[in-house]
């Protein structure tokens, strides 16, 4: 995927960097793969705001996703490579020999009239989803499951992907994004390659309506309110948050940097060989 820039004529335009969509071959999404997709304005059934900075943005549908790769042993047609507004990668429709149509992630390389199949027997081919167990050491995978049957769950957003370092009773080793090094059972299911759409990070919006078409309102700074409304508001003058040197801290107090969240004692950290940041 190629950005594209223009020529800086306004302010909006001078920064600007967006995705040319030279990859997608179909505009409009298939009708028996989308449901509706509802908006909480980041509310919850009380009407209260759980979520802060969400609401507006354009009418969305859902597109189902197959990320469990249900059909095994069965070869797939790459029909068309779309746009799905709710996540940053791309999808592929496939259409099975039975006809039956379904979305999977569309990584990297992957283009129409290619064939795409999952089994234990599929080739480790761009695509094709194996278990870990019969995947090559080394190869970079996408859409791995946790649990076997559940689906993938990890590396799914745009330019992810996973590397499988190495198997050990029964388990697999694979490098995560972040560095983390985890534990994961050789029979989950993971899609080879890398996601499409690579060049997401690099998008630059040039203009704050864009993030309005996208449902994201504006997010003011603790800083700069009063102090019966953030903890790091009020001051006088330009005051490093409060009247004091308070650390950042959300509206209710909790601390934003360096404060660990994740619980000590769960259940998962059996399966973290290595953490993305080592303890000093």
């Amino acid at each position: 995927m190629a950005l594209k820039t223009f020529r800086p004529l306004t302010p909006t335009s001078r920064f600007k960097a967006l995705p040319s969509f030279d990859e997608i071959t179909k505009s409009k999404p298939e009708k028996s793969l989308v449901e509706t997709k509802t908006r909480s304005g980041g509310r919850n059934n009380n009407g209260r705001i759980t979520t802060r900075h969400i609401g507006g943005g354009h009418k969305q549908k859902y597109r189902i996703i197959d990320f469990k790769r249900k059909k095994r042993g069965i070869i797939a047609d790459v029909i068309a490579i779309e746009y799905d507004p709710n996540r940053s990668a791309r999808i592929a429709l496939l259409q099975y020999a039975d006809g039956e149509k379904t979305y999977i992630l569309a990584p990297a390389g992957l283009s129409v009239g290619a064939k795409v199949t999952a089994g234990p027997d599929s080739a480790p081919d761009v695509g094709n989803a194996l278990p870990l167990s019969a995947i090559p050491l080394g190869a970079a995978i996408h859409n791995v499951e946790l649990v076997a049957g559940r689906g993938g769950q990890i590396a799914r957003s745009a330019g992810q992907q996973v590397i499988l370092n190495n198997r050990e009773a029964g388990y697999a080793l694979v490098k995560l994004p972040s560095g983390e090094i985890r534990r994961i059972h050789e029979g989950c299911y993971a899609t080879i390659g890398q996601v499409g759409n690579v060049e997401h990070m690099n998008v630059s919006s040039g203009k704050a309506g864009r993030s309005r078409w996208q449902g994201i309102r504006p997010t003011v700074r603790g800083m700069v309110m009063n102090p019966v409304d953030h903890p790091n508001g009020g001051g006088q003058g330009k005051s490093k948050g409060g009247g004091g040197r308070h650390h950042p801290m959300s509206p209710w107090g909790q601390l934003a940097k360096g404060f660990k969240t994740r619980k000590k004692h769960k259940t998962s950290s059996t399966f973290i060989v290595e953490r993305r940041k080592p303890k000093k």
